[in-house]
């Protein structure tokens, strides 16, 4: 009887593959470990290669390998050139692939110190950590430091590889030395789950098969460890976290809540709690693209209904009324970080949390630590790359729990308000009361407040504005064109992004001495006023522009010694009082017929200035000229 061959059932095979757990890891350890080997020789041993692929491998061995005779499993992870050149990981290189048990997501973390963030990128959501370490150099500086982070970020399972066996003879000692080592290390730290392996990346050894040159390990080679280890109950199914994303609305009689579940077990005819608005309902349904649920759990993305009508937006979450998050401003969090430019303690930075988005400062660094040495200093702000703890105030209450227990919601991202990069990225640790919050004023700030000195300091105003306080004063008779040029360059500074204020003697005397007239004594207290407020303006770091006829040489000598002669900057319009009277006949006409008083060239003499910074001719409009004044000073 002809026996029939069984056929291959497609769709039950994906159906099958689909529901294969999934194990994110991520591999760590110094320069040369054998990171990217190891994980090549996985995928190698592991018959997950395609043929191109592995053509292409052992081309790319000889043409630029790093492995001598033996093939450069490197090579299938180092992807950047500068990698291929320097046989080192840059970047965080991810790799996807799967046995018959469980499907996998690695992530070849740098092992440099520069590139910590490219590391704390990889592992921020792995399971599993592999942490090599070179079985001739033993546990050096940067395992410490990788484990340190690994710490920090949560990682709960971690497997220390012992690479490079075949190096020192495969013998036990050297291993239980380097795990005695690292135990003795790791007593300062919160891993629970921690495994050790012998093995050989580049031989194949405790990679995918037992060794056969040490029968003295017992335990489980790398990948078969990798697809038993129990990692599905790290996460929180305790705590509903359901923090709403978008509201869905297809249709008029439909209007759903869509989220990924951060934490807990949600279920049909549940009562749930909406924060902040804390109105209660109960769940009407679960919807996903495949039909409805009874319940949902972490990490599904669904879609809510509830019985109730409830205003419900984005940033607001479902939980349950006896399980509720943190609902605070102030919290303790460690911070990572981020971006290339130093942090600016002032800054209001956004904070993306969960679903929500909102402003927030950084009110205290209670330390930084050296991730080297896990020594604690005090500082003023961070640099690319470092860690620490920090108190943080958000303008509104975020909801939350320590990262500890929920890594979804205890976790967040600080926002330059200006480039938009990620500056930060941070672990919640725990609110903080009130009365523990920083006192933000020192008792020098308290001595300061008592002499009337500001508490920000010329050099920072400097740097906040890119500028330097300072007055432009420009005096010349009436028509001289004084008035055009101030206007045009307090545009063209404005243009340039500076920050101006401009006061000529029109809008001035409307307002500041509307009471005073233009005789001797009344125009020199008007011009005083002018110059205290110009003084005021340029310790604040602004620049201003002054238009006044300020004819005599003694006023123009006291407005200097009250603004600061270093902050002062005197332009005069050389124009004669013909071509004055030609630029405002009527007003000239006026003061000869004795309808005006005290006016400059008419009944009251004009000095010309003896050391003016500037002297510009009628109808000379070059600003440029101040400008490059302004910035010579």
């Amino acid at each position: 009887m002809e026996q029939k061959t069984p056929t291959l059932n497609i769709e039950e095979f994906l159906a099958r593959d689909e529901r294969k757990d999934l194990l994110r890891l991520l591999t760590a350890g110094s320069v040369d470990d054998g990171k990217s080997t190891l994980i090549g020789r996985l995928l190698f041993d592991s018959k997950r290669l395609y043929e191109d692929q592995l053509v292409a491998l052992e081309r790319d061995s000889k043409r630029v390998g790093h492995a001598g005779e033996h093939i450069d499993y490197a090579l299938l992870l180092d992807g950047l050139k500068a990698e291929r050149e320097q046989g080192i990981t840059i970047d965080v290189a991810y790799r996807y692939f799967s046995t018959n048990r469980r499907k996998f997501i690695i992530a070849d973390t740098p092992g440099h110190e520069q590139y910590t963030r490219n590391m704390v990128t990889g592992a921020s959501t792995a399971n599993l950590a592999v942490i090599l370490v070179d079985a001739v150099n033993g546990v050096i500086t940067q395992t410490r430091r990788h484990t340190f982070l690994i710490s920090l970020l949560g990682i709960k399972h971690v497997v220390l590889a012992v690479n490079k066996m075949d190096l020192v003879g495969y013998q036990k000692d050297i291993f239980d030395k380097i795990c005695e080592d690292y135990k003795a290390f790791l007593t300062r730290l919160t891993i629970p789950d921690v495994h050790f392996i012998p093995l050989s990346a580049l031989k194949g050894d405790n990679v995918v098969n037992p060794s056969e040159n040490m029968p003295w390990y017992k335990g489980q080679p790398l990948l078969e460890l990798l697809e038993t280890i129990h990692v599905s109950s790290d996460r929180n199914f305790v705590d509903l976290r359901y923090p709403v994303q978008y509201v869905l609305r297809p249709e008029h009689n439909f209007r759903g809540f869509s989220a990924r579940i951060a934490g807990g077990i949600i279920r049909k005819g549940d009562e749930v709690m909406v924060l902040p608005s804390r109105k209660t309902s109960k769940v009407r349904k679960i919807v996903t693209y495949d039909g409805e649920l009874d319940y949902a759990f972490p990490p599904q993305s669904v879609t809510v209904t509830l019985k109730d009508e409830i205003d419900i937006s984005r940033g607001d979450m479902l939980v349950h009324p006896n399980n509720q998050p943190r609902a605070e401003r102030h919290f303790e969090a460690m911070l990572v970080w981020m971006d290339e430019k130093k942090m600016d303690p002032k800054t209001n930075f956004l904070i993306k949390q969960t679903t929500n988005l909102t402003k927030a400062r950084i009110d205290e660094i209670r330390y930084k630590i050296d991730v080297n040495t896990m020594h604690r200093s005090k500082a003023r702000h961070f640099k690319l790359n470092e860690i620490g703890r920090v108190v943080i105030t958000a303008s509104k209450p975020l909801f939350f729990d320590a990262y500890e227990r929920n890594h979804e919601t205890g976790s967040f991202i600080l926002i330059d308000p200006v480039t938009h990069n990620t500056s930060a990225v941070g672990m919640i640790i725990d609110r903080v009361s009130a009365e523990d919050l920083p006192n933000r004023i020192s008792e020098t700030d308290r001595e300061k407040i008592a002499r009337g000195q500001s508490l920000v300091s010329p050099v920072e105003r400097e740097e906040k504005y890119q500028q330097k306080g300072q007055t432009v004063w420009i005096t010349g008779l009436h028509g001289s064109g004084k008035r055009d040029v101030a206007y045009l360059l307090e545009k063209r500074l404005f243009d340039l992004g500076y920050v101006t204020v401009l006061l000529d003697g029109q809008s001035v005397r409307s307002g500041l001495s509307r009471e005073l007239d233009f005789s001797a004594p009344d125009r020199a207290e008007h011009l005083r006023r002018v110059a205290e407020v110009c003084r005021l303006l340029n310790e604040q770091g602004i620049i201003t522009i002054c238009t006044f006829i300020s004819p005599a040489e003694s006023i123009r000598e006291q407005i200097a010694g009250i603004i600061g002669r270093d902050r002062f900057r005197l332009v005069y319009m050389d124009a004669s009082l013909e071509e004055s009277r030609r630029n405002k006949p009527e007003l000239y006409e006026l003061a000869e017929k004795g309808k005006i008083q005290f006016m400059a060239g008419v009944d009251r003499p004009y000095e010309v200035p003896e050391h003016p910074d500037l002297i510009l001719k009628p109808g000379q409009k070059d600003v440029e000229k101040i400008i490059r004044l302004i910035q010579s000073k």
